[in-house]
């Protein structure tokens, strides 16, 4: 895919990110300090990115939403301090770099995350040009995507999975990545379609996208614990085998999975034929994930 317009984006969605967090107005320096770290640290910026991308598909212009797209990678980041915890993952390293708790310590890591949930809300409602009720729904709909019934939902089943004997149904595994994974996709891309004015079947169309895309995305993570490339990914490839993890290759194979994939990629592929060019973005994201390396 042509990442011209990717590229564009991620450079207004870091210095965003950036004005966010300013150490001056902080109440606590290293609380502000870690928060940045983590935000500022990389990564694909897929969530904001397709907030802006959903709102595209609409007819709006998706960059005039900033702030949104912004407080969704908050919330994002907010869940990877948190999973890279020693009580949850355990991690060392994210995106190449020391996580979080090994630089500042558990406490401060547990309080980053806190604060980028909580700041997340707060940055959502600071949009500009939206009535309030269209901001409240979006924030219902992070609500919904990064809590119980979403992606710490989705956490809960993988933490109560860890260390049984008995490996995950197919079903159950996509129940948790539902929740755990495609949860916040469906937010963002919900979220962009709102703000943008999408008619009813608009939003049922970009909602089914949204759920392929999160199995999509999350079955290609899942091959590429098995075959990618660990300088290129950033972490330890093989963590999911080492630590007995269900996973769509475990489940089924590689090939299987892989195909699973593709059928997946497509299923979202033809959600989005009522967009025509405006969802150009978007079919070629989708498509991309069959391809990614990291």
């Amino acid at each position: 895919m042509d990442k011209t317009q990717w590229n564009e984006r991620i450079k207004l969605i870091e210095k965003a990110l950036v004005e966010e967090l300013q150490e001056d107005k902080a109440l606590d320096p290293t609380l502000c300090e870690s928060m940045k770290y983590s935000l500022t640290a990389g990564g694909k910026r897929l969530r904001p990115i397709l907030v802006m991308a959903a709102a595209d598909a609409i007819g709006a212009k998706g960059t005039d939403f900033i702030h949104i797209a912004c407080a969704i990678e908050m919330i994002h980041t907010y869940s990877l301090i948190h999973d890279d915890l020693p009580a949850m993952d355990n991690d060392d390293y994210r995106r190449g770099k020391l996580t979080n708790h090994k630089v500042y310590g558990d406490g401060m890591a547990i309080l980053a995350g806190d604060a980028l949930l909580t700041q997340a809300f707060e940055v959502t409602l600071r949009q500009d040009n939206l009535p309030a009720d269209v901001l409240l729904k979006v924030v219902r709909e992070m609500s919904i995507g990064a809590g119980p019934n979403g992606m710490v939902g989705g956490q809960a089943i993988d933490l109560e999975a860890e260390g049984k004997q008995k490996s995950l149904s197919l079903e159950e595994l996509k129940k948790m990545h539902a929740g755990k994974t495609g949860a916040l996709f469906r937010a963002a891309i919900r979220s962009g379609a709102i703000v943008a004015g999408a008619s009813d079947e608009e939003l049922a169309a970009l909602t089914t996208y949204a759920d392929c895309f999160g199995l999509a995305f999350q079955i290609t993570d899942d091959i590429l614990d098995v075959i990618g490339d660990e300088a290129v990914i950033g972490k330890p490839v093989g963590s999911d085998e080492r630590n007995d993890k269900s996973t769509y290759v475990s489940l089924t194979s590689l090939d299987e999975a892989k195909k699973l994939a593709a059928d997946t990629v497509a299923e979202a592929v033809d959600a989005l034929e009522m967009f025509g060019d405006k969802a150009t973005f978007l079919r070629e994201l989708v498509e991309y994930l069959l391809k990614r390396n990291k």
